[in-house]
């Protein structure tokens, strides 16, 4: 009964309930069966009103969910569509709540919540034909997170994963073409950020540091516009490995041969180190 969670009775009801209890073992059964009956009615009728007000069905609620959600209120709707969902679980406007749930966390820029979200209606309905919107709205919760080519690139990368899981998987959905139109800006923000880092170690003469990021550069990406000042750093940063290493091996050349008149001018110095002269 609703009665039963937590819902009080009102004032007009508390005195003839008691009354009518403490009476009970003095009627005979057909009568008292029949009080009982009328006491779970006006019972469970008072447990309809919530404040004064009736509990909304679940077409109401998610009407009044959508209302908020069209017109930008989306915390309110997310309000709304979880009192659908957890009133009414088995509702076939229950997937409709837990749709908008995340759509409003999305718009609220509530990523996070709005992964979790996606990621659990994915899990709960893996066949449902809203799926390749879902995985596609997960992509874009990494890909409207994505920083400047100096910062961490987990996004881009989180980013780049979805897409292309979603293109595998739902390659003939209408959003798989939309997330290919991303894939780029992944890649480039990806490349650009090897490049960044490339160029900081040629700057600070660590070439061969910086030799590994410009090739991965040409490796790991297609061409995002990068390639072609990727590959001149490639020649360049070749050139000056090729000169520290002659010049280390010329260096090598000269301690070797000072170390001979080195050890001799040495001991040389040292007292009483020359030959005696013979008497």
């Amino acid at each position: 009964m609703r009665a039963a969670a937590g819902l009080l009775l009102p004032p007009g009801v508390i005195t003839p309930f008691i009354m009518t209890i403490f009476c009970l073992h003095r009627l005979p059964l057909r009568i008292l069966c029949l009080v009982l009956v009328g006491l779970v009615w006006m019972v469970s009728g008072c447990g309809l009103f919530r404040g004064g007000k009736a509990e909304k069905t679940a077409i109401e609620l998610a009407s009044d969910g959508v209302d908020h959600y069209d017109a930008g209120n989306y915390m309110k709707a997310v309000e709304t569509f979880e009192q659908l969902r957890d009133w009414y679980p088995f509702s076939k406007y229950a997937m409709l709540a837990e749709l908008k749930i995340a759509d409003s966390h999305y718009h609220l820029k509530q990523y996070e919540d709005a992964i979790f979200a996606y990621e659990e209606f994915e899990n709960l309905h893996p066949r449902n034909e809203a799926v390749p919107y879902v995985v596609y709205q997960i992509g874009m919760c990494y890909f409207d997170q994505i920083d400047t080519v100096d910062r961490d690139q987990t996004r881009a990368q989180n980013a780049l994963k979805t897409f292309s899981r979603l293109i595998q998987q739902h390659p003939r959905s209408s959003y798989a073409r939309q997330a290919e139109a991303h894939l780029k800006e992944c890649l480039k923000s990806l490349a650009g950020h090897d490049n960044y880092v490339g160029l900081f170690y040629y700057k600070s003469k660590h070439y061969k540091a910086a030799l590994k990021r410009f090739e991965a550069i040409i490796t790991r990406y297609p061409d995002v516009g990068i390639h072609f000042d990727a590959l001149q750093y490639i020649t360049r940063c070749e050139e000056e490995i090729r000169k520290e290493e002659m010049a280390g091996k010329k260096e090598q050349k000269e301690l070797k041969k000072e170390a001979p008149r080195k050890s001799i001018d040495v001991w040389d110095d040292l007292p009483g180190s020359k030959t005696p002269t013979p008497h």
